[in-house]
């Protein structure tokens, strides 16, 4: 990503200047360093990388499908960078590093933001804006005097630039596979039934499958959902009978599955 921003740095130094035969460096603008340039340049140097916290956002992204039907994945939302650079002239001559600047300047204040013909990489990929500032005031923990100090230079009129890139975190969540059907339960055996009873309800346009009265024992004493006899439910079965299908037309009621101590019924209730 820093690779990414130093690259439409440069080309928009060089596309909005319109200077010529100026080298655009990333180099630390140390003595030593500043002793050994020999052709007019421009340095732009990055000296403090930390976290815009204002623009973290919390949860999770859903990722879906080319048609945009289905949720295939999620991950983290991406994180955002303060990148600091420091943007210093130098020439033989002061009046040219003014003229140098004053171009600058007029180069960086025309955007908000890097233009998207100049991100590539992850950052276009990212497909969010990359927030540019000119000139602000530096953290109050940090001065531009501390910068030169920690080169070990001397102070130098320059320009503070400050691009807010967003990153992805790279942590993804993968989601199992598409549910193509209605839900079966399983339940354990209970008073004599069999250790393992697969129940299944399925809706669907037509007349209503017909449904197997309860045989089993009467109900215990307080259930109220004793089974058997001519006022059975529209439609109820007991654990372990095939699976029955509640049709009809419209939209089906909604269903409640109940489980008693000795039975387990599924009741169509309106």
């Amino acid at each position: 990503m820093i690779y990414e921003v130093d690259t439409a740095l440069r080309t928009l130094i060089e596309r909005e200047t319109g200077i010529r035969d100026v080298e655009v460096v990333f180099d630390a603008p140390t003595r030593d360093w500043a002793g050994r340039r020999t052709v007019p340049t421009v340095d732009v140097y990055l000296y403090d990388i930390r976290e815009d916290l204002r623009r973290r956002e919390r949860g999770v992204l859903n990722e879906y499908n080319d048609d945009q039907t289905r949720i295939v994945g999620r991950h983290l939302p991406p994180r955002h960078l303060k990148l600091s650079y420091l943007v210093t002239a130098w020439t033989q001559r002061p009046e040219d590093e003014h003229r140098l600047l004053s171009a600058l300047l007029g180069a960086f204040l025309r955007y908000e933001a890097l233009p998207p013909d100049l991100l590539s990489g992850p950052l276009a990929e990212i497909g969010l804006p990359v927030p540019l500032t000119v000139g602000l005031p530096p953290p109050e923990d940090r001065g531009f005097a501390d910068v030169w100090s920690a080169l070990g230079g001397e102070l130098k009129p320059s320009i503070d630039v400050v691009v807010i890139a967003p990153v992805n975190t790279g942590l993804q969540f993968p989601l199992g596979p598409p549910v193509t059907s209605l839900p079966r339960f399983s339940f354990g055996g209970s008073g004599g039934f069999p250790g393992t009873e697969n129940v299944g309800i399925t809706f669907g346009q037509g007349e209503a499958q017909p449904v197997a009265a309860d045989t089993g024992p009467p109900a215990a004493d307080g259930d109220a959902a004793a089974t058997g006899g001519a006022d059975l439910p529209a439609a109820m079965t007991r654990a372990g009978a095939p699976a029955q299908r509640l049709g009809g037309s419209g939209t089906p009621d909604p269903s409640r599955i109940s489980m008693r101590r000795r039975r387990m019924t599924i009741t169509r209730t309106s």
